[in-house]
């Protein structure tokens, strides 16, 4: 079901710093992930199909707003368009450059029911589009339309996960300005359902080999030498919600340097890992994520021969309160 509306927010109470972190224990959460990513992944399909290529597949991604994730504009037959997850209100807007838009709730509803809802809405709105209805980069992937097994969709789990995701965003934008390579927007990947940035080396890589849509996925996503890092809330391999970095390819020595306390090198994965609840535990988060991600960035990249030291940029003096002039 979706509806036309002009429903404002109703205000919310400031957080503490104490609850900008909230708990999210992967076990309480599991089911209601699985389903929204899915949904996410319904939505990026469509983004993935009329957005034009950018390198690393920037192009599909989504990023972090002030009530939850946004496609940002997708061109359409000389038009634009935009999805939005409000995980606030919990609903899905699509909005059109035309004026027209449609919402839907976001309440518990199966991923065959919310593909089915979703495209309709599309063609209500004038947009005819045509995905592959297939889940990627997930074990066992089950075509949306024949999905009926994952249904959940718990309002107050989905909201402390944007939190973390906002809070993330604004730590990993941080980490982010010392850095004057070529390096990614934060943002979103709904295929591996994570929030991540990369900084690159200049050197070209050769993808590591898979078969399928895997393959054809890190034939564009690995060419190059990079640092990667990120948040991302688990899955059956790993269930605990965590942060990861990792150089690709792979710098010999790293499984077995020294990390920051709490820490640590996870085989299966083949990324440093900080678990999420090791971060809350801290007196003061923030740091130490900015630690974990510099303690790895420095580390990983050393051993992979990179020149550390051309690639880091001075960050200018802001006199507080005053305007920023550009010529």
């Amino acid at each position: 079901m979706f509806m036309m509306t002009n429903r404002q927010h109703q205000p919310r109470p400031e957080q503490s710093p104490a609850t900008a972190w909230p708990e999210l224990p992967y076990d309480k959460w599991k089911d209601t992930r699985t389903t929204l990513h899915m949904w996410t992944q319904v939505v990026g399909k469509v983004k993935l199909a009329l957005a034009p290529f950018l390198n690393q597949w920037w192009e599909v991604t989504f990023f972090v707003t002030a009530t939850g994730l946004t496609t940002g504009p997708i061109p359409y037959e000389g038009k634009t368009f935009e999805v939005d997850f409000d995980f606030l209100d919990h609903t899905l807007s699509i909005r059109t450059s035309t004026g027209k838009a449609l919402v839907m709730p976001l309440v518990p509803k199966t991923v065959a029911a919310f593909y089915r809802e979703f495209m309709n809405a599309l063609t209500e709105l004038g947009i005819h589009v045509t995905i592959w209805p297939v889940p990627v980069e997930v074990s066992d992937p089950i075509p949306f339309e024949q999905d009926t097994s994952h249904a959940s969709y718990n309002k107050d789990y989905v909201t402390r996960w944007w939190r973390i995701l906002r809070q993330t965003q604004t730590v990993f934008e941080s980490f982010r300005t010392s850095f004057r390579g070529k390096s990614s927007p934060i943002h979103f990947f709904w295929g591996s359902f994570d929030l991540s940035g990369t900084r690159f080396s200049g050197r070209m890589a050769t993808p590591p080999r898979y078969e399928g849509v895997m393959g054809r996925i890190m034939e564009f996503a690995e060419n190059e030498e990079n640092f990667a890092f990120g948040f991302w809330p688990g899955d059956n391999r790993f269930p605990h919600t965590a942060f990861f970095s990792y150089l690709y390819p792979e710098p010999p020595g790293i499984r077995t340097t020294t990390l920051l306390q709490g820490a640590s090198f996870h085989e299966q994965l083949g990324e440093c890992i900080l678990p999420y609840d090791a971060v809350c535990n801290t007196e003061h988060p923030d740091q130490t994520i900015l630690d974990f991600l510099e303690s790895t960035y420095t580390k990983s990249a050393e051993l992979a021969g990179w020149d550390i030291s051309s690639f880091r940029t001075r960050i200018p003096p802001l006199p507080h309160g005053q305007p920023v002039h550009t010529s």
